[in-house]
């Protein structure tokens, strides 16, 4: 199999990867959404060690950089409440957490999530967390821009490997909301 971007050599369907995956995300990727099936989501084998973005393109290639998302977790405040949010940009912009997201989510106060807290409530690893299997109670806002790529490269839950999935597929993503102005 070839991959539908990049220049990776081990690639597989995801359906046949999936003791490589973290359990919510290998429990989504079986299930499919939006009419997605685990067929068309394909499985890169990647070293743990190259996971990041920046590191990973320099590997790579740069034409990967406008195809890769990044999935960023924020904490929400608003009358003493907390709420845990996902943001998906691609990777050459950055979450505009103090004017799309604070507004989105009608928040006072927007910062980046504790580590700790995100690794936990996901049960996905630090450098490789992706929009697909996070928790449903969390809203999960997406830039159009992220939408309008035919594929997109994901982390996969894990260090090791990333996911390649249609852009369209990851709007049909429950509690998914198309945030225009997300990714500047």
């Amino acid at each position: 199999m070839r991959a539908p971007l990049g220049s990776f050599e081990d690639v597989s369907p995801a359906a046949d990867r999936l003791d490589l995956l973290t359990p919510p995300v290998a429990e989504t990727v079986a299930e499919g959404w939006g009419g997605l099936t685990a067929d068309r989501i394909v499985y890169v084998d990647t070293d743990p060690a190259i996971a990041d973005t920046a590191v990973l393109v320099e590997h790579h290639g740069p034409e990967l950089l406008d195809r890769s998302a990044n999935c960023l977790v924020v904490k929400a405040k608003r009358g003493g409440v907390a709420t845990l949010a996902a943001c998906v940009v691609l990777s050459r912009t950055r979450v505009d957490v103090n004017g799309a997201v604070r507004r989105h989510l009608g928040a006072r106060r927007v910062t980046f999530a504790p580590v700790d807290t995100v690794v936990e409530e996901s049960g996905m690893e630090y450098g490789g967390i992706t929009p697909i299997g996070l928790p449903a109670a969390w809203p999960l806002l997406v830039d159009p821009a992220v939408v309008d790529e035919e594929w997109v490269l994901l982390g996969s839950g894990r260090r090791r490997g990333k996911l390649i999935v249609p852009g369209k597929a990851l709007a049909a993503l429950p509690g998914a909301v198309l945030v225009e102005g997300l990714g500047i």
